[in-house]
């Protein structure tokens, strides 16, 4: 059984037993959280929601919250002397999906 959830502004497509990095939940590890907009769930009957699946859910158990590796975001201007380097990196939160329930 497969599903699609929104989870942090994203469209994730998730499975029982699966390991997914999203955006950063509000949740510490060890934690379960509960995924309440599911999009779509396949299995033996496909349901679509319109925009959401009515009592269906998704729980996951967040196994680590992190930051991803640094990139650099370089702007400039040629001849101008316009420089710029900022460093960004955006946090994440590993789940492992537990159960889909319809």
């Amino acid at each position: 059984m497969k599903a699609v959830i929104e989870a942090g502004g994203k469209q994730v497509t998730v499975g029982k037993g699966d390991i997914v990095y999203t955006e950063l939940v509000g949740a510490n590890e060890g934690d379960t959280v509960t995924f309440d907009k599911v999009l779509m769930i396949t299995g033996a009957k496909v349901s679509v929601g319109e925009p959401y699946v009515k009592g269906a859910s998704v729980s996951a158990k967040v196994l680590k919250n992190g930051k991803q590796k640094k990139i650099l975001v370089f702007k400039y201007k040629p001849k101008k002397n316009y420089k710029r380097m900022q460093g960004h990196r955006q946090p994440y939160t590993k789940l492992e999906i537990l159960d889909i329930k319809l």
